[in-house]
């Protein structure tokens, strides 16, 4: 697999993982604390005992300073489930290797620390990922590896969330390019799935600053429809007023449903995206 990431990758993000305050719906172990009290080493406090406690958790100690039983109480740790819906649509072909880094990078944060991962891109005709572990890091790779290149002719429409069932945390990984009514019907969906249901899009300098001058031909990169036209300055003033209304459209549709949005430019790289970006958002730590 060659995704053109650094030698001491894989190295360097196991010391991060993914953040959130979202309540951790795992049953299984894991690295992260629940709001639950289980059986951990991590102390929490004292209550008092009651019929049907475990005697087990009685501190003898305090007892024979108070003569009152007491128990001590312990924070659960429970595994997080993080689910990555990555667009395999047409449009993502010049975004396709950013998309994967940043998929790949994900997922390395939640199987490092023994949590879930599941993966899938978008379709249900793909068998999505699902593995728990750092034990299924190698399998994740084969699975990125083999991963076809963009092809569909929709996600937005078409996106199953069959394999994010009971997620903790979903990240929606798009251009954000089809219309807004396809996102609503998207968006409407993913917080059936998970508390925390987070949006990146991708985008490139040529779709949110194009430079074309003159007549150019332009492919239509879902339908392969051509287009001739004329790069002026009213052309390059339309395209961009129908851009910032399409954004601004679906900056409305993610805060209607409770979706949180970061855009990430390609060209600033995949340390950016993930080290500066979120991280200070504090999606990751």
């Amino acid at each position: 697999m060659n995704l053109q990431l650094p030698a001491d990758w894989i190295s360097h993000l196991s010391r991060y993982s993914i953040a959130t305050k979202a309540k951790i719906r795992g049953h299984h172990k894991g690295s992260h604390r629940s709001a639950r009290f289980g059986s951990s080493l991590d102390f929490s406090d004292f209550r008092e005992y009651h019929a049907g406690d475990d005697v087990r958790h009685i501190d003898w100690n305090v007892y024979a300073r108070t003569e009152r039983v007491y128990i001590k109480r312990f924070l659960d740790e429970q595994e997080m489930r993080v689910h990555l819906l990555l667009d395999s649509s047409k449009s993502m072909a010049d975004k396709w290797l950013f998309a994967k880094q940043l998929a790949f990078s994900l997922g390395l944060m939640v199987l490092s620390h023994d949590d879930r991962l599941s993966m899938s891109i978008g379709s249900l005709a793909a068998a999505p990922f699902r593995k728990k572990g750092k034990s299924q890091r190698k399998l994740f790779e084969y699975f990125m590896a083999g991963l076809p290149d963009p092809e569909e002719l929709s996600f937005a429409r078409t996106a199953s969330f069959h394999a994010a069932k009971d997620s903790t945390v979903l990240f929606i990984i798009s251009d954000g390019l089809e219309p807004l009514e396809d996102w609503q019907g998207l968006f409407r969906q993913a917080p059936r799935y998970a508390h925390d249901v987070r949006f990146l899009q991708v985008s490139t300098e040529d779709e949110r600053n194009p430079r074309f001058t003159g007549d150019v031909r332009l492919l239509d990169q879902e339908t392969g429809e051509p287009l001739n036209v004329t790069m002026g300055a009213q052309t390059l003033a339309a395209y961009e007023k129908k851009r910032e209304m399409h954004q601004k459209g679906l900056e409305s549709l993610c805060a209607k449903h409770g979706v949180r949005l970061e855009q990430l430019h390609i060209e600033e790289g995949i340390q950016h995206a993930l080290f500066k970006q979120l991280a200070k958002k504090k999606w990751i730590e």
